[in-house]
């Protein structure tokens, strides 16, 4: 049973209407609250609930029994005709989240069995990008043929989205609330930042590429949701700008590495006269954020004359190897740089 037919259940048995069969759910659930040693809300939360289905209780147990005396508890607020029916009904909604907590181990799945009521599906049916913006502020860009569920109003200690397709996510920063969209494939946890995540159901393959910020990426399988990036998971990886996680499906493992065309994060200037290789280098390195080694005895003494306009980052190696006679490989989110020394030009 989802809370949204819970809440109507619950109304239905505040009302006096219920069958005997839902009659005894509620008053099922009232006896499992009971049992739980310590209390799961605040004090006036719990006596507010226990009172309510124990008031109501004891009208049937009235009605029925006529002639017995039933000894009654203290007055509580529930009994003030100034109470609404609706603070009772958000206060079951809240016990009812915290028990089936207590009651059965989080997967990221049972979210989806919200009742579609509370959730909102936006489709791309176009062949042109579409953008919208989430109850909180954050802005998505989603690809044709994709599809982003969210609640319709954000709340809880997270906010929680799910995607089919690709999309570009513009975050709006909220250290207390982490941003989590969920794959079929990977879980991405956020604070605030922009990035990209492509996961297809047909392909082999899912990715998350961050433009700016940090980024905490897990599987989905047995994915924690406390996680944040600045206490990413130990399966898991955090991603900085201009890098990306690839999850393969086949064999479950996310591979770290340099998105396909990393963005320049830090304009520098990118005309060089005689000047040191290294010099060179460290500018590409502020630029797009991504570490270059090196070995630094080889390159001592080295000078180049380049000039890079918007070329790139690996066009502009390739120009800088050429001119060098040397050659570079990617290592994970490194650029190795391969070089026997100065070669004469």
């Amino acid at each position: 049973m989802t809370e949204s037919e819970f809440h109507h259940l619950l109304q239905r048995y505040l009302d006096g209407r219920c069958t005997p069969a839902e009659q005894a759910a509620v008053e099922q659930w009232y006896n499992r609250l009971e049992q739980v040693e310590t209390k799961m809300l605040p004090v006036q939360n719990q006596e507010a609930i226990e009172d309510a289905i124990w008031h109501r209780m004891e009208q049937a147990r009235s009605a029925t029994t006529p002639k017995m005396q039933v000894v009654q508890r203290p007055v509580s607020f529930w009994q003030t005709p100034q109470l609404q029916w609706a603070a009772i009904l958000t206060l079951f909604a809240l016990s009812l989240g915290v028990w089936f907590g207590l009651t059965k181990r989080f997967h990221p799945a049972h979210n989806i069995a919200a009742s579609a009521s509370n959730w909102t599906r936006h489709t791309n049916t176009t062949q042109q990008v579409q953008a919208f913006q989430l109850p909180d502020g954050s802005r998505i860009t989603l690809n044709p043929g994709s599809s982003l569920r969210y609640a319709s109003a954000f709340a809880g200690p997270r906010r929680e989205v799910y995607l089919e397709g690709e999309a570009f996510f513009k975050v709006s920063k909220n250290p207390r609330r982490p941003f989590l969209v969920f794959t079929k494939q990977v879980v991405t946890t956020v604070l605030g930042t922009s990035f990209r995540v492509k996961a297809y159901s047909d392909s082999k393959e899912a990715s998350v590429a961050v433009r700016e910020g940090k980024v905490a990426v897990q599987a989905r399988e047995d994915a924690r949701l406390d996680v944040t990036p600045a206490k990413p998971a130990a399966n898991g990886v955090l991603l900085l700008p201009n890098q990306q996680a690839v999850y393969s499906i086949a064999n479950h493992h996310l591979q770290k590495g340099l998105v396909e065309k990393p963005a320049v994060l830090a304009p520098q200037t990118f005309e060089f006269e005689e000047r040191p290789v290294m010099e060179v280098l460290s500018a590409l390195e502020k630029a797009y954020g991504v570490e270059m080694a090196y070995d630094k005895v080889k390159l001592a003494g080295c000078t180049v004359s380049i000039a890079f306009y918007n070329e790139p980052l690996f066009e502009k190696l390739d120009l800088l190897c050429k001119s060098l006679g040397a050659s570079y490989t990617l290592a994970g989110t490194q650029v190795v740089i391969h070089s026997n020394g100065c070669q004469a030009r």
